[in-house]
């Protein structure tokens, strides 16, 4: 005598999405484990850097004005470890400091003069409504004030040079020929001169145990991207 046969059952809507939501999981967790092995973030990151340095490069000798890409690097002992950079441009070509380490450490002065310097401002302009005028010395204060903003850097970007956040896990340093060691920490400069040059400089984009250098000829701007960590030259 034969059996009745039972009733098969099928899977349930829910079973699938469940099912499907462990293989997206599993499948971003393979694709993060072989991103970290491989590096591809930092080799990604290098060639956007790349990319900036040249167009600043350009920008720079085309519109006559010192420019400067300027590195957010993660303060010693601090929570954050998100690497950003920036562009940055004066109104003119001028020179940059000799002593790198002086300038990185001035940059939190140089923010707290700006402030006073918008304060007197705001009251010289208050003066100049009086019957009386601003004195000799108001004067020149403001004359100080005029020849220090024409060489104060300002905001740049272009479709080329944008500000950029480096994804989690990607480590920066920078070296140019005015520092005797990387900067790892706090701010970093690389300046570029209307002249038509910049500064000999190194860049250490890291993820991991992967490392890409990124080596500025100081003549032309152009940048290459060496996938390993050069030494500091000699001189």
């Amino acid at each position: 005598m034969r059996r009745p046969l039972r009733h098969r059952r099928g899977i349930t809507l829910i079973e699938l999405v469940v099912a499907l939501g462990i293989v997206v999981v599993l499948f971003a967790a393979v694709v993060f484990g072989v991103g970290a092995l491989t590096g591809a973030k930092a080799k990604e990151a290098s060639a956007e850097l790349a990319g900036t340095i040249r167009s600043l490069y350009d920008t720079a000798a085309l519109s006559g004005k010192t420019c400067r890409l300027v590195f957010e690097l993660p303060k010693k002992g601090g929570d954050d470890d998100e690497v950003k950079y920036r562009a940055e441009c004066a109104k003119g070509g001028i020179t940059a400091g000799a002593n790198r380490e002086d300038e990185q450490r001035s940059a939190e002065a140089k923010e707290k003069d700006k402030r006073r310097r918008d304060e007197d401002d705001t009251r010289f302009r208050s003066l100049g409504g009086s019957d009386t005028g601003p004195n000799l010395q108001e004067l020149m204060a403001r004359e100080k004030n005029r020849v220090e903003d024409s060489a104060k850097f300002s905001s740049f970007s272009s479709e080329d040079v944008v500000d950029h956040s480096l994804p989690s896990g990607v480590e920066v340093e920078v070296w140019t020929s005015k520092l005797k060691t990387p900067t790892k920490h706090g701010v970093a400069y690389l300046y570029f001169f209307p002249q038509g040059f910049t500064e000999r400089a190194q860049i250490y984009v890291k993820q991991g145990k992967n490392v890409w250098t990124l080596t500025v000829s100081p003549l032309t701007g152009k940048t290459v991207i060496h996938a390993e960590a050069l030494e500091l030259p000699r001189s």
